[in-house]
């Protein structure tokens, strides 16, 4: 497997916060990783920066080959190659759940109405979403519409799919059918790197988990290793609040 994303020395401060202070992160292809910590660890910040939402302060980044964190990058073409999905749908309420889904695909990747259209339905079906291609978000459960911004992400056929928390804003009854659709992407050999407080999902999905506590990669191995046998006190100390 080759890095598919791979980040060096990053470091972001807001103010005189510094919320990431040297991280060092990978992604191979193909590979879900879970990144796990408390609010405020630096999560969110760590997947805007690497998905260039957020400019860093120093460190590289780097997807594929490409040094993305050169100052004289194009940002938005760059943007193009991820698909972001966040805890808030940011699903444009004046479009159908169609149009929603090809928006990227038909301004973005300049494909044709009908070819963003096909591949949006053909996504839509898979979910059990095809019914309400035409309707408009409100008509749609908060798990039906995380789901429809997961599909929007899908539809540009991204290298990198970055997940933030995307279940956090749902009722416990809905969460279920977010993941499983995560779940079903991963087994679809998806490249995936995913900031969750979903312990069972990490620890039963992910390859790889990457615990981050106060800006810092405190500790990282496979679920079992993680959180079978963590090795730093910090991060035994997190997981205990999930265990007991």
């Amino acid at each position: 497997m080759s890095a598919v994303l791979r980040a060096e020395g990053l470091w972001k401060s807001f103010g005189d916060n510094a919320v990431l202070r040297g991280v060092d992160v990978a992604l191979d292809a193909h590979e879900v990783v879970a990144l796990i910590g408390a609010s405020g660890s630096g999560k969110s910040t760590l997947l805007r920066c690497l998905g260039l939402l957020e400019p860093i302060d120093d460190g590289q980044i780097w997807l594929g080959d490409e040094d993305i964190s050169d100052p004289r990058i194009d940002a938005n073409r760059v943007r193009a190659r991820f698909g972001a999905v966040f805890q808030s749908y940011n699903l444009f309420p004046h479009l159908s759940v169609l149009a929603n889904v090809t928006l990227a695909s038909r301004v973005v990747h300049k494909r044709s109405k009908q070819d963003a259209e096909a591949r949006a339905l053909e996504l839509l079906d898979r979910i059990g979403l095809a019914d309400f291609a035409k309707a408009h978000p409100d008509r749609l459960s908060g798990g039906q519409q995380q789901r429809a911004a997961i599909v929007r992400a899908l539809a540009t056929d991204p290298e990198v799919l970055l997940l933030d928390e995307i279940t956090s804003a749902l009722d416990p009854e809905l969460v279920g059918e977010v993941l499983e659709l995560v779940r079903q992407l991963a087994d679809d050999g998806r490249t995936i790197l995913m900031a969750t407080h979903e312990m069972a999902f990490a620890r039963d999905v992910a390859d790889r988990v990457v615990f981050l506590d106060q800006g810092v990669i405190v500790e990282q191995g496979t679920p079992a290793e993680v959180f079978g046998a963590p090795r730093e006190a910090r991060t035994r100390a997190f997981l205990s609040r999930f265990t007991g």
